[in-house]
Parts: C-alpha cells; structure tokens; sequence
C-alpha cells in the first residue's frame, strides 16, 4: 500500500511546489524587469485604490455566485447566495492554482457532485458558463475591432486583435456544430470502431446526458437568461478594469493617459496567453504579456509596479481567500468519498 501512495504523495508535493513557485514568480520576476523604481512606485500607490480594487474582487464573486444560482434553476437543492459564493471562491481557488486553470472545472464537478448532479449534468453547466464568457469576449473583441476599422481609435498590434476574434469565433462555432450534431455524431463508424460496447455505451449515455441538461439549461425563460449573460458582462468588465485601476494608480497625477479599452485588450491577450504556462494562474507569462503590451503607455518600472499591483488583487488575493474555503469543502468532500469507499457493502 505505501508503494501505492507514494505517487500520489508526490503529486501532491510537487502541485504545491508549482503553486510556490506561481505565488513568488510573479513578484521576483517584476522586480527584476523593473528594480527599485517598481518598488517605490509600489510604495507610492494610492491604498484607497487598493481597497477599491479588492472590493471589486469581492463584488465579482458574488456576482459569479449569482449567476451559478441562476443556471441551476433550483436543480441543485436550495442554493443561497452563500452557498454559491462558497462554490464559486473553491472553484477559483482552483483555477488559479493549477496549471492552465484545470482543477477549476473538477471543483466545480466535485461540488455538484454533492448536490447529486452527475459529472455529465454538470459539466453541461459548466460548459454554458464558459459558453456565455466566450461570447462576451467575442462581442468584446468585434467592437474593438470595429473600433480600429473606423479609425476612432489607432492601436497596435491590430493583426493580433483580429487573429483573437477569429479564434474565438472558431471555438464558439465548433461548440455549437458539435452539439447540435452530437447524436448523428455517435453513431458514425470511427465512433462505433471505439473497443468495449460497454464502454462505448457508458460514454454515450454521459455525453446524451450532458446535452440534454444543457438543452435543459437554453431553454430558462429569456428574462432568467438574459440575466446570466447580464451578470456574466458586468463580471468582466469589473474584473477587467482591475488594471486600468493599477495603471491609473501609478501613472498618479498622469493617469488620465491610461486607456481602459487598451488595458482590457491587454489583459484578454495576455490571460489567453497564460493558458500555455506550465505554472499555476499562467505566473510568468501572464507578467511579461501585460508588461510588454503596457510600455507604450509608461516607462519599465512603472509597467512592472503595475504589473505587481494588478497580480496582487487578480490573484494573489484569490488564492489568499479561497483556499481556506477550497480547503474546507473540498477536503470535506473527499473525506465522505473515502469514507463511503470504505465502508463495507
């Protein structure tokens, strides 16, 4: 048995050694870019900004945790507002502490496991989440898009803006072909060729299952689904401006050459980015893709003391905050797991 563990022992050593390394590289690798003109610049930072962008933080999970209780419908048992923050701030907790934000759906999946949601079910939840952020990124992206055709506005690096769009669009349309021809889809040859009937049958009952609740979950009154993706706009653009806020504070009396569509453009292309980071919350290229994208608008030491700033709030601090949570339910779960394992049928 203790050959057996070992594995997993490590496992769990090295995901906290990568967790380590994404909660320091962040601030050594500022540091280093800017020096001790960062450092100052840090220093000199406005602190009742600081509390406004962690309140904003705060505000944007809760109004995370609305949403999950308005695509549940009621499906999960009663959900209050504090039952889904606490979904919300474990899930996050996991996203930011995994590589390319992987554990953040198995929480989720975990969570609602609890609440007698099979993984198919909510993975189908899941995936009309991602869906409505997809789609405010997209709408996001065309108008910026639309905005530099026009000319109101001349930004660079406009060949990336539109490879981003296309991208996006590309996902979002694969999505919904993949869906919409699921059944005829399972029933192709390479799919029958898989081995194992059994198997084969497991997978398509899950896949079925998940489409349906995900049909079941399209059809919630417009009003109930304008909401989510209402509440899924006001989400981003909140925690979007988070370094508009960083910039702007350090700039100081300069700040009125910040530009919130140029900080929210940065922060789309370098978070897309950091999904290719071997460390947790993309530490390390999340940094050098918002600082080399904001030194047209200032010089090293302050694009690196807003780069700190920024990681500080968007996610430091929900590393800080949710890991207790994540800690307590998601350690709750797996102990009623083990404990179910164990006991004899």
């Amino acid at each position: 048995m203790a050959e057996g563990r070992r594995p997993t022992r490590l496992g769990v050593r090295a995901g906290w050694l990568a967790l380590a390394l994404a909660v320091v590289a962040p601030l050594l690798l500022s540091w280093w870019l800017g020096g001790q003109g960062a450092l100052a610049a840090i220093g000199d930072f406005p602190v009742s900004l600081l509390a406004l962008m962690a309140c904003i933080a705060v505000l944007c999970w809760n109004l995370n945790a609305a949403r999950w209780r308005l695509l549940l419908a009621g499906r999960a048992g009663r959900l209050g507002q504090r039952g889904a923050l606490v979904i919300e701030m474990a899930a996050k907790f996991a996203l930011c502490a995994t590589p390319a934000g992987t554990g953040g759906a198995a929480t989720f999946l975990l969570l609602l496991g609890r609440r007698g949601f099979s993984p198919a079910r909510a993975s189908a939840i899941y995936l009309v989440d991602q869906c409505c952020d997809m789609l405010f990124f997209a709408l996001m992206l065309a108008l910026l898009v639309a905005t530099t055709l026009v000319g109101a506005i001349d930004w660079p690096h406009r060949t990336l803006i539109g490879a981003a769009l296309l991208g996006l669009g590309l996902v979002l349309l694969g999505l919904g072909l993949t869906l919409a021809w699921l059944p005829r889809l399972l029933r192709r040859r390479p799919w029958s060729a898989w081995p194992g009937p059994e198997r084969r049958r497991r997978i398509a009952r899950q896949l079925l299952s998940g489409r349906r609740t995900l049909i079941t979950t399209l059809r919630l009154p417009p009003a109930v689904l304008a909401a989510i993706f209402w509440l899924c706009c006001l989400h981003w653009l909140l925690r979007y401006s988070l370094l508009y806020l960083a910039v702007a504070g350090i700039l100081g009396q300069d700040g009125a050459l910040a530009d919130w569509a140029w900080t929210f453009l940065v922060q789309m292309l370098a978070m897309a980015a950091s999904q290719f980071s071997v460390l947790p919350g993309g530490a390390g290229t999340a940094e050098l893709s918002v600082g080399a994208l904001l030194l047209p608008l200032m010089e090293h030491d302050q694009a690196a003391a807003a780069v700190v700033v920024w990681r500080l709030v968007s996610y430091h601090l929900y590393l800080l905050a949710g890991g207790p949570v994540f800690l307590a339910v998601v350690g709750t779960a797996l102990r009623g797991e083990r404990s179910t394992a164990r006991r004899p049928a």
